[in-house]
Parts: structure tokens; sequence; C-alpha cells
């Protein structure tokens, strides 16, 4: 390297999860405690999750939390416990994760994908409506990048036709809709994510959330294979209590203490972390106020976006492919991603249900020029104004 070069600047990931002093002793007082898989800790995340929901004064009475070792997990157990089964169908979104759609096809149930609003990037409520046939018994809303579906919309439509509403809130903590949290909603299951990438993480994990007694308890009996007592209550009991009963050919969805001990210390900085998000994502909206770029849409007055992905979408008046945006990103050390590439173009949906691109505009015309910057607590005001920098050097060039 010439001396006069400046020093190369180390790569900057498209997410980093910020793990605190706080984290690391609970997770070592686990260890320590000689209870790791699904016990104490479990069960204090999932009361701490629950108050949570309701410090805003949001209504909790009734409210149930169950934790699982993934959302894919308590997407599944939600939808198995309404009952989804062969000749039923789910409608949801294709511009999604794989996994939302997936655990419909674990129970036997067909998936109907519908298009989204070209302007929220949310799913379509008039094109839930249309897709509703006599064997539709859900819809699964997905609340993309942390903003709010249209949730008074979708509650509206299954009301009218009957039918059940899980919510897919993967990207929505803390996000609230018409000044409610999700979570706090008239749907019948919410469902969260704790993954690497999230708000708040366990590494692995998420959380059902329900008022629905028969639904929660339906949940919290398949996560652990069915078993009519949990692990933690035989061999915690102070009178002999080696007996159980499988009462169904359940799962294994259990969150550990481990990865309950991250949540509880993350979930206490929740409000902290959303706060950043929301000051990085304002700042790139400033900074690229005048770029040839389509800015991810706004919460509604009130309410509140939890800003998991900063989803930015070139503009008609920038002659550069999104592919070549995602290169000389990379080229300058920065990583990027792109959220996501709509169901309907992977085989095995494409192929099931026989869909193409022309079914989907406003998801495909997404897909082909969007890409997700870092967006995360733990980068640094100078990592911030780095990526604008190098955002607005690659468009304007």
């Amino acid at each position: 390297m010439n001396p006069a070069d400046p020093p190369t600047l180390p790569f900057l990931p498209f997410a980093l999860p910020e793990i605190g002093e706080d984290d690391i002793a609970e997770v070592v007082d686990t260890l320590r405690s000689g209870w790791i898989t699904t016990g104490p800790k479990a069960k204090r995340f999932e009361a701490d999750f629950k108050a949570w929901l309701g410090d805003e004064g949001d209504n909790t009475d009734g409210l149930h939390c169950v934790a699982v070792n993934s959302a894919t997990a308590g997407l599944h157990l939600a939808l198995e416990a309404l009952g989804i089964g062969p000749g039923d169908e789910v409608i949801t979104t294709t511009h999604t994760f794989t996994a939302t759609a997936e655990v419909v096809r674990y129970l036997g149930a067909d998936v109907r994908l519908v298009d989204i609003d070209p302007a929220t990037l949310n799913i379509d409520p008039g094109a839930i409506e249309a897709a509703i046939t006599p064997r539709t018994k859900a819809i699964m809303p997905v609340h993309y990048a942390g903003l709010a579906a249209d949730m008074p919309a979708i509650l509206a439509i299954a009301q009218r036709h009957g039918l059940k509403v899980v919510e897919d809130a993967a990207h929505a903590l803390p996000t609230t809709s018409a000044g409610r949290r999700v979570g706090t909603l008239d749907s019948a299951a919410t469902v969260f994510s704790f993954y690497a990438n999230k708000t708040i993480t366990t590494g692995e994990g998420g959380m059902l959330v329900t008022r629905d007694a028969a639904l929660a308890k339906r949940a919290q009996v398949m996560r652990l294979h069915g078993m009519s007592r949990d692990a933690f209550d035989r061999f915690t009991a102070t009178v002999p209590s080696w007996y159980y009963e499988i009462v169904a050919p359940g799962f294994k969805y259990n969150l550990t203490d481990i990865a309950a001990a991250l949540g509880i210390h993350q979930l206490k900085r929740l409000s902290a972390f959303q706060v950043r998000r929301e000051q990085i994502a304002q700042a790139y909206n400033e900074a690229f106020a005048d770029l040839p770029l389509i800015l991810p849409p706004q919460a509604a007055p009130g309410d509140k976006h939890a800003w998991h992905l900063y989803v930015l979408r070139l503009g008609a008046g920038l002659a550069m492919s999104r592919d070549a945006f995602i290169e000389r990103m990379y080229a300058a050390g920065i990583g990027c991603s792109v959220h996501y590439i709509p169901l309907h173009l992977h085989p095995y949906w494409r192929e099931r249900y026989h869909l193409a691109a022309e079914q989907f505009p406003h998801s495909q015309q997404a897909y082909e020029r969007m890409v997700s910057i870092p967006l995360y607590t733990a980068m640094t005001d100078a990592d911030v104004q780095r990526v604008i920098r190098t955002v607005r050097e690659i468009t304007r060039a």
C-alpha cells in the first residue's frame, strides 16, 4: 500500500446484534444454575413479555405468552391449534420469507399468495378479500420491515368472512397499529421473532401471543412433544411427579433458559433499541431525500415503526440495476441484503401453485429495485455516515 493511501475501512456487515454485559451475566447465571433447558428463565421471559406489552396501557387481560425456539415454530403452533389442516387455505403475502407460508404446508393445508400494496409493501387488504374461497380458514398478514399492515381493514375482512387472523410479527417489535401495540390486537394469535438480526434477540427464538386460552394451552402442550406436563414442572415438584401423558404427536419447539436469559435483558432495552433504530432511519431519510430513490414508507401519525429493515428502492431515474448497486456497496465494504425474493419466484411455490410474476406486479416490481442497507443499534454514528456517504456516491456517480 502507498503510505499516502487512506487506510482500508473494516467491512461493515448488514446486521449485528447488540449484546451487553447484563445479557452475558444472565446467561452465565443460567449456566451456573444447572437449569439450561426450558425452566425458570423461560417462564420469567414470558411473564416479562406480557408485562411489556401492557406497559403503555394496552389491554393485556387474558393475554398468554408462549416462548418458542423460533417464530416459525410459533406460527406453526398457532395454525395447528386453530385446527388448520388438509383441505383448508390460508391467505398470506408473496412478499415474505418462506417460513410464513411453509408452516401452512406442514399442516397439509394450502397457501393462497396475494400481492402487496405498492406504497407500504405490506399485504393488500383488497387482494386478501378477492382471494377468499370457501376453503379459506385464516389470514396471515406480515408486518413488513417493522411497519404495521392495515390491521383494521384486515380484521374487518376476517370478521365479515368468519376467518382467523395470525399475525407474522417477526419484524414488528415494538410496532403499533392504530395506537395499539402489535401483540394486543384482536387477532387469534401474534408471533414475534428473536432471531439474531431482530430488534431484540435470543439467538434463535420467538413468542406466540394470544388471548385464546385454549389456543395457548394447545401450543404449550404441542411445543414439547405433546406432553401433558413440561419438564420444568415435573422435575421441580416437591412430590414424586415423574408421570406424564402424551396427548398428541407434538413438536420440539421449546425455548431454552440459555436463550431466554438473553431475552430478559434485551427486552429491558427494547425501547432504547427502537429509538436508536429510528434515529438511524431518520438520518437516512434526510440524507437520501434528494436522490433518485424511493424511501421506506413511514408509520401513520401516532404510530410506531420498529425499523427492523431500511429498504430502499432504486428510482426510475437511476440508470443502475439493483444488483449493480449491491456490488458497488460491497466493493466499498458495506453489506446489504434483499427482503425478499418473493415466494412466487421460488421453484417450490411457483411450481406447486402455477405462479407467475404477472400475478404479483407490485411485489415483482419492488423486488427488482429494492435493497436493504445496514440498520442496527450497534452501528456508530461514523458507520451511519459511511453508509450515507457511500449511497450518495453510488447514486450520484
